[in-house]
């Protein structure tokens, strides 16, 4: 092992203080970005527990094990079903539907419902499905 002179120079760079230098920077960055994140404390106004005044607009017509139909979670037989899918209509031109069949439903109810929309001219007509379980 070679010992050196004190009067020459050193080859290598020590990057210790830049090091530390850096580790103080990112640890002042960390602290103001959470600091700007909080924001400012102010006394927010109370809202009401009004339902919301937004309507949904996609319509639900299920079809149960039994043949009873339901539009969105209300049951309705299939002219009660095709007049309030004309008042809907009335009120919002175009919106779409999703029929919900049970598996184990006659193929005649589903086929009914989807007839009749046929006849209503409801162009945006989805059916619902589960995965199937890989």
């Amino acid at each position: 092992m070679q010992v050196q002179s004190e009067s020459k120079p050193y080859d290598d760079i020590n990057i210790t203080p830049m090091l530390d230098l850096a580790y103080v920077l990112l640890v002042i960055f960390i602290i103001m970005t959470t600091a700007t994140v909080q924001g400012m404390k102010v006394n927010l106004p109370k809202a009401s527990a009004a339902p919301s005044l937004a309507q949904q607009t996609t319509k639900a017509i299920t079809v149960a094990n039994d043949g009873k139909l339901f539009l969105d979670t209300i049951p309705v037989t299939l002219p009660e079903l095709e007049q309030r899918l004309v008042q809907q209509r009335a009120l919002t031109p175009e919106f779409p539907i999703v029929v919900r069949g049970d598996a184990q439903t006659q193929y005649q109810n589903v086929v009914d419902v989807l007839d009749m929309l046929g006849r209503l001219n409801f162009t945006q007509v989805g059916m619902a499905t589960k995965p199937v379980a890989r």
